[in-house]
């Protein structure tokens, strides 16, 4: 791996006093793949995974080799894929050196994860092209209890879908059942649904939780449900 140029200050956060400088060469970056706690992999051009370490791999429930060579965005969930995938191209064209964002990950048993990505484009230090990219995960620590499963098969019916849009987007109880032409009892039926389905216990948490299994597609106003989700 060629020497690392990019700016790694958002790493350095990440690591706290631990790294005191920014990644200079390869044996740096090799030293932090190889530590324990740190969630790290690196990146080809076109999203490949070329290398990742123990903690990357481990959260995502699968082996080494079902990860190395695969693509980085078919380990997130749908809902996530687009936003993230327009931050790497950011970094590709040059617009921004490094981001840091909200990911939802989807593990080999189908239990989504959320945390932060951080994403840094990697350069060249004598030439200056690009030559890869440096992912570090930092996944929330949940309560296995509240943990809900994100299968890929449609979990919404396309009215709790436009219900859950309209909740998202701050829509009273009347407003919604005019706008839907149900009862108000109506729209109280479907909601409190869809908080038993998702574990939560009130509209806010809904919309959170939603958010967080991709259910609501990040990036986008108002708040859509990809039509992958709806039945």
């Amino acid at each position: 791996m060629p020497p690392v140029a990019a700016d790694s200050r958002l790493l350095d956060n990440a690591c706290g006093d631990e790294l005191k400088n920014d990644i200079a060469d390869a044996d740096v970056f090799q030293s932090l793949l190889e530590r324990s706690g740190l969630h790290l992999a690196s990146l080809d051009l076109q999203l490949r995974i070329t290398q990742a370490n123990d903690a990357f791999v481990d959260q995502f429930g699968r082996s080494r080799e079902s990860v190395v060579g695969r693509n980085f965005c078919e380990l997130l969930h749908p809902g996530v894929r687009e936003p993230i995938s327009r931050n790497f191209e950011r970094l590709l064209d040059g617009r921004s050196q490094r981001f840091s964002e909200c990911f939802v990950g989807v593990g080999a048993d189908q239990t989504a994860f959320t945390g932060d990505i951080t994403g840094v484009a990697v350069r060249g230090a004598s030439s200056g092209e690009l030559t890869q990219f440096v992912v570090l995960l930092s996944p929330e620590k949940l309560n296995k209890a509240n943990v809900v499963v994100a299968d890929r098969k449609r979990v919404l019916s396309e009215l709790n879908a436009r219900i859950l849009e309209g909740i998202a987007t701050g829509e009273s109880t009347v407003r919604l059942a005019s706008r839907l032409f149900l009862s108000r009892q109506g729209v109280e039926y479907h909601v409190g649904a869809m908080l038993k389905k998702l574990k939560a216990p009130n509209r806010a948490a809904l919309v959170s939780r939603a958010y967080s299994l991709g259910l609501l597609s990040v990036g986008s106003w108002p708040p859509r449900v990809p039509r992958d989700y709806v039945k």
